[in-house]
């Protein structure tokens, strides 16, 4: 497909997810050979309504050509005048359908062998024949069919059935920021972390959540937040998240690693965290994604990385106060704070349908900018607001790992972000129209 559909289509995709209903236009695609029948009930296995829109339009991108005309043929077809105008509005050149052409097969030469002197057959063997005809004049509905696709025999990725998100509003989110830390703790003010902090309230109410925030608060103080919001009736939400910024440490575990701490200096261990919003718990979540994001320490280790020949590292994509968050004006400790340490043990059953996305690889820093927030928040923002409207959480989590990885402090010291997912489907947000250029 022309890459400026390609764009069309994934900056429409959420006004399509929500207003087509694919049963309407498989049979206009399937005439007009853009996708096969297989494809078709490939699609239609994928889920709802709005998975299988969502599926429809991610495959229409590998369709070839004619993809695009045909899918607005179909929708004028179907009545879907709005959202042809919509992207007709956004496709200026425009592109009529080419009529199907015969195609145009030319026979193979015929070489005749002397029966009667066999030896001729291998002292002067003809010129190798083709397989196939010289020239095929076919008007293809995919150009990508010509060849195999590399994928071929594993599962699809895009067939996995993906999480119900289309409540209003997908449900709450709960940001317990952490700044200020009592004196006897021997923690530092996490200075900084207010802009993360409102970073994030801003992306995820764009993500229809509601954000409560809650600032300063001890280890007794988390956990009751943790509790109250357990004993919430979610059943009209689809989604729960909870994020922490705060100091953290290194601990044994069973399950999920680290621990954060309270402002009085105490740890609530990670696991203990995530037991509040399990299926036992929380019934009212059961079968519903809960998504942690802790941007603390997991540790004291400082990692140097190792090294890679120079087309290994790939530039970073952000803005130009990315290299002053890894390379501060001054050496103090204030100019660049590292601050995160270990949980406690826990042993709870291996839970489901929760994600928990760690700032750095358990037993390291993380890195944080005192004016312009830590390294992943910053760019998990950054990616949310480019990314949520095309690909799935776990798909912008690692490009988050991979940008995040190119970061270095002080030019020696790296962070590596990771999760634990115990998910079950693919996970979508709920983005707004344009999310991409949206602030």
């Amino acid at each position: 497909m022309d890459p400026r559909h390609k764009k069309i289509l994934q900056r429409n995709r959420t006004n399509l997810v929500r207003d087509l209903d694919p049963s309407e236009v498989y049979d206009g695609l399937l005439s007009r050979g853009v996708f096969t029948q297989d494809m078709i009930d490939e699609i239609k296995s994928s889920g709802t309504r709005r998975d299988q829109a969502r599926q429809l339009v991610r495959d229409l991108e590998t369709r070839g050509s004619r993809a695009f005309p045909a899918f607005l043929e179909c929708l004028r077809e179907c009545g879907y005048e709005s959202l042809t105008s919509l992207l007709q509005s956004e496709d200026p050149v425009g592109q009529s359908v080419p009529s199907p052409q015969i195609p145009v097969i030319r026979p193979l030469p015929v070489c005749p062998i002397d029966v009667r002197e066999p030896d001729k057959i291998h002292s002067n063997p003809p010129k190798e024949l083709p397989l196939y005809p010289t020239e095929i004049d076919i008007a293809s509905p995919s150009p990508e069919r010509l060849s195999p696709r590399p994928t071929q025999g594993r599962t699809r990725r895009d067939s996995i059935q993906s999480y119900k998100m289309d409540a209003s509003p997908c449900g709450l989110c709960l940001i317990i920021n952490n700044v200020e830390f009592e004196q006897h703790s021997d923690l530092k003010d996490r200075n900084g972390s207010d802009i993360d902090s409102d970073k994030l309230e801003r992306r995820f109410k764009s993500l229809n959540f509601d954000v409560v925030v809650k600032r300063n608060l001890k280890h007794k103080q988390i956990r009751q937040e943790l509790s109250a919001l357990a004993k919430m009736d979610h059943s009209n939400s689809d989604c729960c998240v909870v994020i922490i910024l705060s100091h953290g440490t290194e601990a044994t575990h069973s399950r999920f690693p680290g621990a954060v701490y309270g402002v009085d200096g105490t740890s609530v261990p990670v696991q203990v965290i995530t037991n509040y919003l399990n299926g036992q718990h929380c019934p009212s979540l059961q079968g519903k994604p809960k998504l942690f994001f802790l941007q603390a320490c997991g540790g004291g280790e400082k990692d140097t990385g190792f090294e890679v020949s120079p087309d290994e590292v790939q530039p970073c994509m952000g803005g130009p106060d990315d290299q002053t968050d890894a390379i501060p004006v001054s050496s103090s400790s204030d100019s660049l704070s590292m601050s995160d340490e270990p949980d406690a043990r826990a042993t709870l059953p291996t839970p489901s349908d929760i994600l928990v996305s760690y700032s750095t690889f358990p037993g390291y820093v993380s890195w944080r900018d005192t004016k312009a927030g830590s390294w992943y928040v910053e760019t998990l923002d950054r990616l949310l607001k480019e990314n949520a409207a095309i690909h799935d959480l776990v798909t912008i989590l690692m490009m988050v790992n991979n940008e995040v990885s190119q970061n270095s402090a002080k030019g020696l010291f790296k962070q590596m972000p990771g999760s634990f997912n115990f998910l079950r489907k693919l996970l979508y947000f709920q983005a707004p129209p344009h999310s991409q250029f949206s602030t």
